[in-house]
């Protein structure tokens, strides 16, 4: 028994759900946010026989894709009463952060 805990992107997340759920996997989901951009993501919870993980595995790499996006990130101008000027980044987001355990003892009551 394995359990899967992948943190996504919330734009990717009902998709994900919608298919993981068409797979017959059991998901519960949770609303975490990101520490980076700090913005909203979630962590999905899959409890699975070790046989059916490469299936759950190719949902998720298949919903989950990163892409580019645009952030204003603060730059410090100036001197000792430094100034933040807002400037574009672009940064990657998206894609999955999957972590996969090994299960001691799973009952569902």
């Amino acid at each position: 028994m394995k359990l899967i805990i992948a943190i996504v992107q919330d734009e990717d997340a009902n998709k994900l759900i919608a298919t993981l759920m068409d797979a017959g996997f059991s998901v519960t989901k949770l609303a975490t946010t990101g520490g980076f951009l700090r913005s909203g993501n979630t962590t999905l919870l899959l409890g699975i026989d070790d046989d059916r993980v490469p299936a759950a595995m190719a949902c998720i790499e298949k919903v989950c894709k990163s892409r580019k996006q645009v952030v204003t990130s603060p730059m410090p101008m100036g001197g000792a009463g430094e100034v933040y000027m807002p400037y574009p980044v672009e940064v990657v987001v998206g894609g999955a952060t999957v972590f996969v355990l090994n299960v001691e003892e799973f009952r569902k009551l």
